[in-house]
Parts: structure tokens; sequence; C-alpha cells
């Protein structure tokens, strides 16, 4: 191949775009939307609400006896919520939304999108928001690690739970507030968690 011939071809495919960095340059941009709130090596930006024995350990923050939550100290109106969480069958945990009141954590002051599996009324079991939404998808998450994706725009919440859909509806009880993990029973574990505010 003559190399005028060449070295038009590959102008041609850095002015297109078509290099092969093209791709990976457009990754951070997208990923510089997403807040890390944490990162597995400090809870700076949470504090603690109750007696949860919450520990660092190999990338997580885990309890396994008290009560209580880690709750953010910045509040959130509209976003998108991106967590793993790590539970034993027995586990009763939750993340809670839009607190209106930081100094009591619940489902009447905050939306509980539920972790517990084996809740005695499984009406609201995990995947729904206790008393808004029961999970349209009954999946059980015990001794694994699982992924929630929640997303809250104006009165609009969505839940998916490992990829699948298990609430979408309307409610307009709570607008914004700070949000919290829950330990209550079992072991529970959480990681990678991050957000991205609208």
């Amino acid at each position: 191949m003559p190399a005028k011939l060449l070295v038009l071809i590959l102008a041609l495919a850095g002015a297109c775009g078509c290099s092969p960095g093209a791709e990976q340059a457009a990754e951070p941009a997208q990923a510089r939307d997403w807040q890390t709130l944490f990162d597995g090596t400090s809870l700076t930006g949470w504090t603690r609400e109750g007696d949860a024995n919450w520990q660092l350990q190999d990338g997580a923050v885990a309890a396994d006896s008290g009560t209580g939550f880690l709750l953010t100290t910045a509040a959130y109106a509209d976003f998108d919520l991106d967590l793993e969480f790590w539970v034993t069958p027995d586990a009763n945990s939750g993340v809670f939304i839009r607190c209106s009141n930081p100094s009591e954590i619940g489902a009447a002051t905050c939306y509980e999108v539920n972790i517990f599996d084996r809740r005695p009324d499984p009406k609201y079991r995990t995947g729904g928001i206790v008393d808004v939404a029961q999970p349209k998808v009954m999946l059980e998450t015990g001794d694994q690690w699982n992924r929630y994706e929640i997303s809250a725009r104006g009165r609009h919440l969505v839940v998916k739970l490992n990829g699948q859909t298990t609430v979408d509806t309307n409610d307009d009880k709570l607008a914004a507030g700070p949000f919290a993990l829950q330990y209550g029973a079992g072991r529970v574990m959480f990681r990678n968690v991050r957000i991205r505010s609208h």
C-alpha cells in the first residue's frame, strides 16, 4: 500500500472518531456523572444511628449484631442509586431513601426498599417498598451478592433487583432527604454504593 494512501486512511479514521481509543475516551465522561458514596475503604460521608456493629472488611461494610443504620450526611431528591448487598437468608435489612426525619428512620418517614426474604408478612418482602408497593417478582437473595438499582424521579419510583424490575410505581409522600442502609438481623454487607443526582 502506498505510504500516502496509508496516511490518508489513518487521518480519516482519526477524524471520524474510529480510532481504537475513541470509545475508551467517552467512558470516563459518563462515569463522572456518578458519585461514589462508599468505596470499601472509609465511612466518610456517613453517620451511624443505633448500635449496629458496622465494620469495614474486604471492600464492604458489614454488621451482624445490634440494630441501626448508616445514614448519608447529604440529602438527595431525584437520583439513581446503585449498590450491592450480601445477606444471610434470615437477615432483615433495607435501603431507606428520602428520609424526612433522619433521627427517626422507618417506613413512615422514608421509602423503605426492603431486604427481608423471610418477612413474616411477605407482602412487602425483598424488592418491595414497605407500605407503598409490593414486589412484582419474588427473588431470594440469601448467601450471595445482589444488586439494587433504585431510581427516584419526582413521584416516580423504580426498583430493580439483580436486573429485574420489582417496583415501578408513583407516590408523592416524600420528596427529598438522606438515605440509610439498615442492619436489623442476620448478617448484612454492602459495597459499591454510588449515586447519580438529577
